[in-house]
């Protein structure tokens, strides 16, 4: 459920696009993974995560960036 929130608050975000970040939720702990294209993007995107309902962590460290705006394979 958390998971699903998540998702739907990043691609509801203004400013980044989200749509190759993938979203695990276990016992609290979001886990972000894929890629975005700046450092700003991973910061808000540890923001939105943390501020839904039964999500008491973020966890960043798979989440890569893209600068070339290539993909490496992974998406929702």
């Amino acid at each position: 459920m958390a998971a699903s929130l998540i998702y739907r608050a990043l691609d509801a975000d203004p400013t980044y696009y989200y749509k190759h970040v993938d979203v695990r939720v276990d016992n609290g702990v979001a886990d972000l993974s894929g890629y975005v294209w700046g450092p700003e993007a991973i910061y808000r995107a540890r923001q939105i995560a943390g501020s839904v309902p039964g999500v008491s962590t973020v966890v960043t460290s798979d989440l890569e960036l893209e600068r070339a705006g290539r993909g490496n394979g992974r998406s929702r």
